[in-house]
């Protein structure tokens, strides 16, 4: 065995129990000088002082610091369930905002649809919702929510936003589809309402495009008509009731016959915005009839 190891195993060292004796007899001993006399008062004192009141210090400034973590722990957790409260307050009244702004936005079409009731009060009329409608950007064929049970039949016009939509040429007992003037299918007989010239309005899609449809076989020698005249429903339509607006002439051109005009016209209605329609309860055929 070398002499390194032997010298380590020979290291002195007191028994555990040993020293445990001799620390009770030392704190007895200074138990009983403290006791019975003050001779070692102030030393102790002393030493207490040094050794003792930065402890307490320390784990007095400790206990602070946690009691004031603890109340802003606490103040937190009061402002985040404030945080929560104003966010539902908030999404709240986003929910009712935005439905008083589809009320008031389906008041303001009622009202037009009123106005659009007493400007035609020679027809009886009943109210439709469009449900569905043919892709595009344009309401030019379109599904309402009223059908033959609410007394609707084909061939009705349809009115909105102060003039002519279109008219219904499908239904079911809950449902009717209407056809729009604006439809390239389309082909309504109107009338200049300042000189009654007669004319054919031409649906285009490809027109509504630039907001104007057609209009063609325009017979006027005397030049009477202008830009910005009013277009109706004429009395010679097979389908359409008379003097109901369809539109105001933007373009007038001479055909190549020098005979008739054609040109274009801006449609009275909000063809991209439709929601609600007016549908005359009466066809060109029964009132003839």
């Amino acid at each position: 065995m070398s002499p390194i190891v032997k010298r380590k195993r020979e290291k002195f060292s007191i028994p555990s129990k040993y020293l445990l004796l001799l620390l009770t007899c030392v704190c007895v001993l200074l138990m009983a000088v403290t006791f019975f006399t003050d001779y070692s008062a102030g030393p102790l004192n002393t030493l207490v002082g040094y050794m003792v009141v930065p402890f307490q210090n320390g784990v007095s400034r400790i206990g602070t610091w946690i009691s004031v973590r603890v109340d802003e722990l606490g103040e937190l957790q009061a402002v985040l369930q404030e945080n929560q409260e104003l966010k539902e307050q908030i999404d709240e009244l986003i929910v009712q905002n935005t439905q008083l702004q589809q009320d008031k936005y389906e008041l303001n079409n009622l009202r037009e649809l009123y106005q659009l009731d007493e400007q035609y009060s020679g027809y009886e009329k009943i109210g439709a919702r469009i449900i569905a409608r043919d892709s595009g950007n344009w309401f030019h064929s379109f599904t309402i929510d009223k059908g033959s049970d609410d007394g609707l039949e084909t061939d009705m016009n349809v009115i909105a936003g102060g003039g002519l939509v279109g008219r219904i040429v499908d239904i079911g007992t809950n449902w009717a589809k209407v056809n729009a003037v604006i439809n390239d299918n389309s082909n309504v007989s109107g009338m200049v309402l300042s000189s009654s010239d007669i004319l054919m309005v031409t649906g285009s899609l490809e027109l509504m495009e630039d907001g104007v449809i057609g209009f063609e076989q325009l017979i006027d020698s005397a030049g009477n008509v202008q830009i910005g005249d009013k277009v109706v429903t004429s009395n010679i339509s097979d389908k359409y009731l008379p003097s109901i607006l369809i539109g105001y002439i933007t373009e007038i051109n001479q055909d190549s016959n020098n005979i008739t005009k054609s040109g274009k016209l801006t449609p009275e209605v909000d063809f991209e915005h439709l929601e609600e329609v007016l549908v005359i309860t009466e066809t060109k055929q029964q009132i003839s009839d």
